[in-house]
């Protein structure tokens, strides 16, 4: 879907909410971001299933409710929470309720269970899921010029053509200096967290460590050309997410980046039928980019990569025995597929890469504490957002 663009210059953020989120949005289309683009959902039903233990998790952590709320944030058509609700086992989706968050209208298909909602309920207990979501939150683009001066990066809605506008200020110019310098630190672009997530300065319940400042990286020339997206919008998004919930646990999945190595040229890019595309805001593409997940995480939180998050909630890659080939040859194809699937959802480079920010709310958070105490050991599990003392 494209709609007519108008030739005006504004700020990333104002053309991708419209581009993304208005009358003719992408997000508006009937065939949904799965039309475009595989998420961890569409690769395999596998994914709904851990995410269902999860769940299952969170509700023994809570001491299993008498109502039980699955929130599915940036829902596309209420594949995930319909996946999720399926998977779980009888006596807990007996206490199970579903909420889908999405700006589009309802399918007319869905499972009538599920509420439809433009926003997160309020003092719900349970898990809330955020797969994808705050990549697609819009936010500002800074370009350093000649000068050496940030300044916000305005675009043409009808060819994604840019120039450079006013100076980075204010709050915008707090939240680059703290999590996103634009200094002159070249080298690759990182991609996604090793399994050993680096978190240096997150926020802890006694305010960010002495020792590593708050993302903030050594004071060095910027250089002209360098850019950064501003994460401050997403940093609100997720805060108010998270207080959505009176208790239980909260969880963003995306491709994130962390302060000891943002990509110089930031990661701002286009999707279209399933192909990377150069991002124009009008309407005809998604306009997406990666996350700085150690910004947005609220004391407490902490980061594990999707490989290490999968397989902690029994996702494995692993081949099946072949023995099992020529006594159930079924079970064996049945299995080996399995496999390629779980393969997919936590290969290195791939999805495997993404990062799972864990933020629990009034409970112990149920990927570590107490209900993992008599799981097998993964390496690279979870990295604690660190707290004064540790630092």
């Amino acid at each position: 879907m494209r709609r007519v663009g108008t030739g005006e210059w504004r700020g990333w953020r104002e053309a991708t909410e419209e581009a993304l989120y208005g009358p003719s949005g992408f997000y508006r289309g009937p065939e949904g971001p799965a039309g475009h683009f595989r998420t961890s959902v569409h690769a395999s039903p596998l994914f709904a299933a851990a995410v269902a233990r999860l769940l299952c998790r969170v509700d023994e952590a809570l001491g299993r409710p008498a109502e039980l709320a699955f929130v599915d944030m940036a829902a596309g058509r209420g594949e995930l929470v319909t996946g999720v609700l399926a998977a779980l086992p009888a006596e807990v989706a007996s206490r199970a309720r579903g909420y889908a968050v999405e700006r589009a209208d309802r399918p007319a298909a869905l499972d009538h269970r599920i509420e439809w909602l433009t926003q997160p309920p309020m003092g719900i207990t349970g898990l809330l899921f955020a797969n994808e979501w705050l990549d697609n939150v819009p936010v500002e683009v800074a370009e350093v010029d000649a000068t050496g001066v940030p300044r916000l990066v305005l675009v043409r809605d009808d060819d994604g053509a840019e120039c450079l506008g006013e100076p980075v200020a204010g709050a915008e110019a707090q939240w680059l200096r703290r999590w996103w310098p634009l200094a002159s630190e070249e080298g690759p672009f990182p991609g996604a967290p090793s399994e050993e997530v680096p978190f240096p300065g997150a926020p802890s319940e006694e305010g960010p460590s002495d020792d590593v400042p708050s993302g903030e990286m050594p004071e060095e020339m910027p250089f002209d050309g360098a850019r950064a997206e501003i994460g401050l919008p997403r940093d609100t998004a997720w805060a108010g997410a998270v207080a959505s919930l009176g208790r239980g646990l909260a969880v963003a999945v995306d491709y994130a980046h962390f302060a000891a190595a943002r990509p110089p040229f930031g990661t701002l890019t286009g999707f279209r039928e399933g192909r990377e595309t150069t991002p124009v805001p009008d309407g005809s593409c998604d306009i997406t980019a990666h996350v700085a997940l150690d910004a947005c995480a609220l004391p407490g939180g902490r980061v594990v990569t999707q490989r290490a998050a999968l397989r902690a909630l029994g996702v494995s890659g692993a081949r099946p025995a072949l023995s099992l080939a020529a006594t159930d040859p079924t079970a064996y194809v049945r299995a080996l597929a399995g496999a390629g699937e779980a393969a997919e959802l936590t290969a290195a480079g791939g999805l495997g890469d993404f990062g799972w920010l864990l933020q629990p709310v009034g409970i112990p958070n149920p990927m570590v504490d107490g209900l993992l105490a008599d799981d097998p050991p993964a390496d690279g599990l979870l990295v604690d957002v660190p707290d004064h003392e540790e630092q």
